[in-house]
């Protein structure tokens, strides 16, 4: 009888698992469609999607930092001016329900026609939802502009051989640039090396840390003196040893 009661208790909650594991994927499903709306939104023009969809107490941050209410928001969304078109589509969505809390976040893969020019951005989005008796209503969101390196530019050997050499932040601390293979490799105290690119002339990169330039300085006789280590807005000045 023990056995038969604890089979039976199994298999209602087996039963009540699947039922909540397909109660969260409709959700998520509903989520998805809704983020997806409100991203045509913004290429169409259609404020009443950003009117309906958003809290009346919602705060957005944009990828500029900005704090965007929901009347803002409504207010700022317009049709693309003449000659400019595009479309996001919202990708790699992921939702995390939890009663009438939804967190979610998601790839939006912008292409925009500008005059005749192709662009193409991306941003990851996280946003909450809050599930009201109207439906899920967007409460808070915040975007980052999705960063990719810069194209490289071709340096002469000569240009090269400018950047070669040693700089230091501290007396511990210092950036190897030297040639390898006819291209420029970089390395600091306790680091393996790693490429060194040239955005354009004086301001070199390293592949993959898009948040960083190498911004080469020069004296009044034009010789390079060091290079500012520049993360958005700040830098770290190394001075070329000797």
């Amino acid at each position: 009888m023990i056995r038969i009661l604890l089979s039976i208790i199994g298999i209602c909650a087996l039963g009540l698992s699947s039922r909540s594991a397909a109660a969260a994927a409709d959700e998520s499903a509903i989520l998805e469609r809704q983020t997806q709306e409100i991203m045509d939104a913004v290429t169409d023009g259609k404020a009443e999607v950003w009117e309906r969809y958003m809290d009346p107490n919602a705060i957005y941050t944009d990828e500029s930092g900005n704090i965007i209410t929901k009347s803002q928001m409504v207010n700022d969304t317009k049709p693309l001016p003449a000659g400019v078109s595009g479309n996001i589509k919202v990708t790699q969505f992921k939702a995390v329900v939890q009663g009438l809390t939804a967190i979610t976040t998601h790839l939006d893969d912008e292409h925009e026609n500008y005059h005749g020019h192709e662009l193409h951005c991306q941003y990851k989005t996280t946003d909450t939802w809050i599930k009201t008796p109207q439906g899920w209503r967007l409460l808070g969101g915040q975007i980052l502009a999705v960063r990719t390196d810069p194209p490289a530019i071709q340096l002469t050997p000569q240009q090269m051989d400018e950047y070669v050499g040693r700089y230091a932040l501290t007396p511990d601390t210092v950036y190897e640039i030297r040639k390898k293979d006819g291209a420029l490799e970089g390395q600091q105290t306790g680091r393996k090396p790693e490429p060194v690119r040239a955005e354009v002339a004086d301001m070199l990169f390293v592949p993959g840390k898009v948040r960083y330039r190498k911004v080469f300085l020069r004296g009044g006789d034009g010789h390079i003196t060091g290079f500012a280590e520049r993360r958005e807005a700040w830098d770290l000045v190394w001075k070329r040893l000797p």
